[in-house]
């Protein structure tokens, strides 16, 4: 098992939002709190250090707000390399990622994805209901050179097809009452996870 002392964690709240016309998800309200600082509460204390991930200046709570390394908009990918340059200059190994448009992520996910087989040196990424989510991953931070290399010269910049360049362990996740994956895209989405938030 990867010790989480050696773990930075990164929210990534760098989309979009292109179908909540423009307004940044990550400061939306959901039972009373953004959804930024519920990924922030529900992450913090999973990990030695935390950073959040966005390009426009947002509240971080405390915690700093690191703009992509790379220019134009890579995608999560960006995030992930900002992570990476971020958590190698606080002297940690590793990184694991959450999207902050998804409310409902395990409490325990760093424990889990830091105990997938491989070894310290593998990717690790979340499932749940055969299906992969590869924004909530764990991510060596030895891989920020490829990963630079890989956005310059790819233009599909796809956090899965990266994994598979790699290689990767999947680490499945059980639904409870929630979904613990369900994310944030419409009004629509918001008006359900202000409905599960009371089951969670």
């Amino acid at each position: 098992m990867l010790d989480t002392s050696a773990i930075a964690g990164i929210v990534l709240a760098g989309g979009r939002s292109s179908r909540m016309d423009g307004e940044n998800k990550a400061l939306l309200q959901l039972a009373g709190e953004t959804l930024l600082t519920r990924a922030i509460q529900r992450l913090r204390l999973q990990v030695k250090a935390l950073a959040i991930n966005s390009n426009v200046p947002i509240p971080g709570n405390g915690y700093p707000v690191i703009a992509d390394t790379v220019t134009g908009y890579a995608g999560p990918l960006a995030g992930i390399l900002t992570g990476m340059v971020w958590a190698r200059d606080q002297g940690l190994s590793h990184i694991v990622t959450v999207a902050c448009d998804t409310p409902f992520f395990s409490t325990d996910l760093v424990d889990r994805l830091g105990s997938a087989p491989g070894g310290s040196g593998r990717i690790a990424l979340a499932a749940s209901a055969g299906r992969l989510h590869p924004v909530f991953g764990l991510w060596p931070v030895h891989l920020a050179e490829d990963l630079s290399n890989y956005l310059e010269s790819n233009a599909r910049h796809s956090v899965l097809t990266f994994a598979e360049r790699h290689g990767f362990e999947t680490v499945a996740f059980d639904f409870g009452a929630v979904d613990p994956f369900f994310n944030i895209n419409t009004r629509q989405d918001l008006a359900e996870a202000e409905r599960l938030a009371q089951k969670a």
